[in-house]
């Protein structure tokens, strides 16, 4: 079955008695036992519930993988993955990095005696010299956030398996729809489902997906013990969105492919950093390895004295963080989501105060070519240019 019917038909026959459409939202924590020794499948919520169920079963079915656990928000994922590492171990990591990630490695893991080194997760021959005896995994965003750098996954895999190490892909900004890391070797996929999954700015949710009998299990054990997992309400809500998943990624990719072209050219703009873009460094790559792109670009202004004022004067694109939903958003990284980067390795990676980072939503695109048009040309006289 072809992904946009997979997606579409979420839950749709899930639901013997009544036969409904709509999956229904079992809001139970306790469920009956038919009698001393049997289960109905499910004891308690925390460990398992029908509509999460569902859900979870829907992930690892569309990534490809063999389990699937939805978490209270994307960084309770990642809790949840690092959790399976021990004090004294090493983790390879990829160089631009959201922040919330490297907040959490450096100010929590570290305290549990866990470390992580970053580097640019594309070029092997600099990740090899990161290998430590203690390296039990590489940790991989791609595309990145905000930068949009490109990992070939499918070689840092093979790498990472011939040295024993497991491979974590966050696959947040391409989703399932348009890239699946499990089928080209790694073993643990991340999203941050807040994002385009649920994709109506509505629901905070996160996602796992695991490939292998014995990973499956350890994660559904931390799963349960730490207890960070997804409502009922929620993972309805998540289950709701990711139906029009198809649709909004197409749209997405259009709407954000037509503004990085129209950015690019633009006098106020130095540079647009996005995959499909032909100049873009991991074009090649993200073209084998991905059958689309993402909704999300960043781009450099010329004048740091242009940040203040356009983010001032869009009016249908909100100034907000956050990213993947419909609506447009626009966000400043160096003060908000990658505020707790140490300013002198964010700058040394290009996330700099001329840096603002574009989600672009489902909206027409002559009115978001407008939108921003107009406040490009507002910060100009603002700042006196004429």
């Amino acid at each position: 079955m072809k992904i946009e019917s997979q997606l579409a038909q979420i839950g749709s026959i899930k639901e013997p008695v009544t036969g409904a459409v709509s999956f229904p939202i079992h809001h139970a924590t306790a469920f009956r036992h038919p009698k001393l020794g049997e289960s109905t499948g499910f004891d308690y919520a925390r460990t398992k519930s029908p509509t999460r169920a569902v859900l979870e079963e829907a992930a690892a079915q569309l990534e490809s993988g063999d389990a699937g656990f939805a978490c209270s928000s994307g960084m309770a994922a990642l809790q949840t993955i690092f959790a399976l590492f021990s004090q004294g171990d090493h983790l390879i990591v990829s160089l631009d990095l959201y922040g919330g990630t490297y907040r959490l490695l450096e100010r929590i893991m570290s305290r549990f005696g866990v470390s992580a080194s970053y580097v640019d997760t594309n070029d092997l021959d600099a990740v090899g010299q990161l290998l430590q005896p203690n390296t039990k995994a590489v940790l991989i965003e791609t595309p990145t956030n905000p930068l949009m750098m490109v990992t070939d996954i499918e070689r840092v895999a093979a790498w990472a398996k011939g040295h024993g190490l497991l491979t974590i892909v966050d696959n947040t900004l391409l989703t399932p729809f348009f890239q699946r890391p499990l089928e080209l070797g790694a073993d643990i996929i991340i999203h941050s489902a807040t994002k385009y999954l649920g994709g109506h700015n509505d629901v905070l949710a996160g996602l796992i997906v695991t490939k292998g009998k014995e990973l499956s299990e350890q994660m559904a054990i931390l799963h349960n013990s730490i207890g960070a997992v997804l409502g009922p309400q929620d993972s309805w809500l998540l289950m709701r969105g990711m139906k029009t998943l198809a649709l909004r990624m197409e749209r997405h990719q259009y709407n954000a492919t037509k503004m990085a072209e129209y950015l690019q050219e633009h006098p106020a703009v130095e540079e647009v950093f996005y995959p499909a873009l032909p100049h873009h460094p991991g074009h090649e790559i993200q073209n084998r390895q991905s059958s689309g792109n993402t909704g999300i670009f960043s781009f450099r202004l010329k004048d740091p004295r242009y940040v203040g004022p356009v983010l001032q004067h869009v009016k249908l694109i909100a100034f907000a963080e956050s990213l993947g939903g419909v609506e447009s958003l626009m966000t400043y990284p160096a003060v908000q989501t990658h505020a707790d980067i140490p300013e002198e390795i964010r700058k040394a990676v290009g996330v700099d105060d001329r840096l603002l980072r574009f989600s672009v939503g489902i909206e027409h695109i002559d009115d978001l070519i407008a939108d921003l048009g107009q406040a490009l040309e507002a910060a100009k006289l603002e700042i006196g240019e004429v």
